[in-house]
This record gives C-alpha cells, sequence and structure tokens, in this order.
C-alpha cells in the first residue's frame, strides 16, 4: 500500500514515520499515512510565517478566488471525498454527502464574505479638544494560525478553520485528527492547484507531543481547537499570548413542551438528532425533558422508530446509522450505560454493541449522577426525563457543566421566551434539535463548552485585528 504523503508549505512529503488507517466498521487498513515530527512542524511555521506578508498584501479579489477555486474543486471531487469520510470516518455514506456540501457551503459563504471585511469610520469631534478629528478602523490579518481538527467531522471543521483564514489573509498550519486525516490531505490536492502562496498551507498528521508545537510556538498568533474539553483547556493554559478559539464538549438537551404538535415531524427530527453519525456530535440529542402531559406518547413514538434505524455497513445506501469511531469508546459507552442500570436506570431499547457498532439506545430513570447524564456521551444514547413545567426543564437543562446549544419544540412563545433568556447555552434552537446548524450562524458554548465562535463572519473577526487611524481635517 502506497504511503499517504503530507503536505507541508506547497509540498507532497513522506517521512520515515508511518501510522495505519483503519476502517471503523471492519477494521481493515485503508492507507498509510506519513507522520510530521517536530522538525516538519518548525518548517510549516517558518514558512506561515515567512508568507504572511505576502497573504497579507493579496487583495480581496485574488483571496475570492482562491476560495472559488476550491469550491469548484471539492464539488469536482465530491463523491471521492464522501467515500474518503465513510472509510476513514465509519460515517454512513449518506451522511458523509451530506458532511461535502456542507464544507462546499462554509467556503463559499467565507469566498461571499473575502471582499467585506468589517470596518468602520466616524467623526472623532465629540469633544472640543477633539474638533476636526475622524477616526477609521480597519481589521487586518492576525498572523499565522494553527488549526487543530477532530474526528467527527474531520472535513466541514477543518474548513470552518482554512476558509475564513484565506479570506482574511491568514496562513495556516493544519493538524487533522489522528484517526482520520484522509479528507484532509484530499483538499490539500485541491488548495495546491490554486494561488495561494505555497508556505501558507500545511496539513501534518501528526502525534500530541508534536502537535504541542502548535500550541506554544509564539510565531502562531491564533489557536482554534475543537475536541474534547480536558485537552481544550489544557491547551489554553500552554498557548503563552496567542489568541484561544475552542470549540470543546457539550451534553445537548431538548425541551418538548405540552400542546399539540407534529408528532411525525418532532420524532423524526429527535431520531436524527440522537442517532446521526452514531451520536458522534457535541451537539447530538442527550437529554429529552418531556412535559409530563405527553411524556408517554413520545416515549412510545420514539422508541419504535428508533427501533426502525438500519444499522451497520456504512457503505451501503440504507443503512441509517454507522460504527462508532474506535472500540475504546464502544466499550466506554457500554460501561457508562451498566453503570446508569445499576443505579436504577431502564433502557428501552438497544444497549447492544458488536464491536464499534452499537444499537441506537433510549434511557429513562438516568440518574443525576450517572456519567450518561454528567458527561458527554458522543455516542448514540438519549435519555428521557418527564418534567412537570417549563421552568423545571430549564433548570434542569441548566444543572450541567456544559452549554453548547439546546433545541424546544414549543407553540407557546411564552415558554420560548422564557427558555431563551433563562437557559445558559450559547445557541437556543425553537422547534427543532439541538443539533441544527447551519455554517454561518455564530456557533459555539459557554462553560466547559468552549471560548469563542465559529462560524465564517464570526471567526474572521477571531482572525483579525482592530487599529484605528486618527486624522485631523483642517479643512
Amino acid at each position: 500500500m502506497a504511503v499517504k504523503p503530507l503536505y507541508l508549505a506547497g509540498t507532497f512529503r513522506k517521512t520515515n514515520k508511518t501510522v495505519a488507517i483503519k476502517n471503523p466498521y471492519d477494521d481493515a487498513v485503508v492507507a498509510e499515512v506519513a507522520q510530521a515530527g517536530k522538525k516538519e512542524i518548525d518548517r510549516a511555521i517558518q514558512a506561515a510565517t515567512d508568507s504572511f506578508p505576502e497573504t497579507r498584501s493579496m487583495e480581496p479579489f485574488e483571496r475570492k478566488r482562491v476560495l472559488d477555486r476550491c469550491v469548484l474543486g471539492m464539488k469536482d471531487r465530491a463523491e471521492e471525498f464522501a467515500k474518503t469520510l465513510t472509510l476513514e470516518n465509519g460515517k454512513t455514506i449518506r451522511e458523509a454527502r451530506g458532511e461535502v456540501a456542507r464544507a462546499i457551503s462554509t467556503f463559499e459563504f467565507a469566498a461571499s464574505l473575502s471582499w467585506s471585511t468589517e470596518g468602520e469610520a466616524y467623526d472623532g469631534g465629540i469633544t472640543e479638544a477633539s474638533r476636526g478629528r475622524r477616526i477609521l478602523v480597519r481589521r487586518f490579518p492576525i498572523g499565522p494560525i494553527s488549526a487543530i481538527a477532530p474526528f467527527n467531522f474531520p472535513l466541514n471543521l477543518a474548513a470552518h478553520k482554512i476558509a475564513p483564514a484565506i479570506a482574511v489573509g491568514c496562513p495556516v498550519v493544519l493538524k487533522p485528527a489522528s484517526k482520520t486525516p484522509l479528507s484532509s490531505l484530499l483538499f490539500c490536492e485541491i488548495l495546491h492547484e490554486t494561488n495561494w502562496p505555497k508556505g501558507a498551507f500545511s496539513c501534518l498528521p501528526c502525534d500530541r507531543d508534536a502537535g504541542q508545537m502548535l500550541v506554544e510556538d509564539e510565531r502562531i498568533k491564533l489557536l482554534s481547537f475543537t475536541g474534547s474539553p480536558a485537552v481544550g483547556w489544557q491547551m489554553k493554559k500552554d498557548a503563552g499570548k496567542k489568541k484561544v478559539v475552542l470549540e470543546l464538549g457539550g451534553n445537548a438537551a431538548l425541551i418538548i413542551d405540552r400542546g399539540e404538535h407534529d408528532w411525525d415531524r418532532i420524532i423524526e427530527r429527535m431520531v436524527t438528532g440522537a442517532f446521526y453519525q452514531c451520536g458522534q456530535s457535541c451537539i447530538s440529542v442527550q437529554r429529552i425533558y418531556v412535559h409530563e402531559d405527553i411524556y408517554n406518547e413520545v416515549k412510545k413514538r420514539f422508541v419504535e422508530a428508533a427501533q426502525k434505524l438500519i444499522v451497520g455497513d456504512p457503505l451501503k445506501e440504507a443503512t441509517s446509522m454507522g460504527p462508532l469511531i474506535d472500540q475504546k469508546n464502544s466499550d466506554r459507552i457500554s460501561e457508562w450505560i451498566q453503570e446508569a442500570e445499576e443505579q436504577g436506570a431502564t433502557v428501552l431499547t438497544g444497549n447492544r454493541a458488536q464491536g464499534t457498532v452499537m444499537q441506537p439506545t433510549v434511557m429513562e430513570h438516568v440518574g443525576g449522577d450517572a456519567k450518561l447524564e454528567t458527561e458527554e456521551v458522543f455516542g448514540p444514547v438519549a435519555n428521557l426525563h418527564k418534567v412537570s413545567s417549563i421552568a423545571e426543564a430549564t433548570a434542569r437543562v441548566n444543572d450541567s457543566k456544559f452549554g453548547l446549544q439546546l433545541g424546544v419544540f414549543s407553540n407557546n412563545f411564552d415558554s420560548i421566551q422564557y427558555i431563551f433568556n433563562h437557559c445558559d447555552v450559547g445557541g437556543v434552537i425553537v422547534n427543532d434539535v439541538p443539533s441544527y446548524r447551519v455554517d454561518h450562524m455564530p456557533y459555539g458554548g459557554i462553560k466547559d463548552s468552549g471560548l469563542g465562535r465559529e462560524g465564517i463572519k464570526y471567526a474572521m473577526r477571531d482572525m483579525t485585528e482592530e487599529k484605528a487611524m486618527v486624522y485631523f481635517s483642517h479643512f
């Protein structure tokens, strides 16, 4: 099997160290990938530093042209990207096609904003002493960026770091997730054919020890990390003076208020939110708070719908849910379910795993101390809870160290306003599940869920700094 080279400052290179990338479904080796060491990372950071004067000087139309070329290249190879994602990540082929479409949209959003970097101009004459002054404020690119991407959306969440950086003129050194580097390396082939300066982008699969350079090196001016809270907050401590953006974990909740509902739509969205991509999403539906008047109806319909999902080979078009990323996570989730049962929880359906393939699981009576309730499951498990009021549901949502997104189904505007005003989360999705995200919205959380916001416009702000010019008009 030929070794897949890494991408170092515009050149595809092999190294003395390789790692096998395995299909999570059947453990088959799908590629051997070259690994970067500290020497390669140092070269990439220096190349990014050296290329910054060129990228910051590019005109908006030049940056937009690069992004447009990326869009065309990804569209031309969309099915190749989708199959690559399925093989390295285990998501179903339909889910993979959805991620490719989103990544394309992410670059399209960035292209549309590349020539509209925010700025302002206003009179400075608010006091006698500043009579005749005018103030111009512009945003300028911050410098080289280190981007560390996760395994669950290896293409689109890398795109959320790369596309806005190109839009504002910042070089990027990307570390893809160790288990899923293939889609990012495939993207390198597309970017390589554009006019983006060759030293201004590197994609370096590496271990955590080598990757620590991307956290600590002072030549890097912004660290953008998506991953686990424990790793992310430690990175923030290690990052020194650079800016840090963290998109971390979640324990997403859904509130279903009493009243008349379109049950078919609600249940379909609940199933998607809980079991899409085998629950491996930080906004996967994990805790579900249902008003007691409709609890039994929701429970019956949700369990029946979960039992109809087709679980298995992710390359088959009919498959609804593929495998978890690895055996370690499958074992962990099974242990958490067992712990909850020992504390009095009930399994309504699921709790069966064969290797990395786990059946969609619905629980009730999960105690407040169980890991299934307090931690991020990152797997196909959803917990049902009965509540007597919106106030109770809101309080239980807030009883979490996480605060990413919340979903609510309600026809009562007062309930919706109460939830929006009182729930400690980064976003509230009304009449849909918390798993909804469109790629230009502000996205991020509070508490252990992160620091800052993603979304193209918001990432562009983080990747730029304001500079003011005050001038005196004597006319």
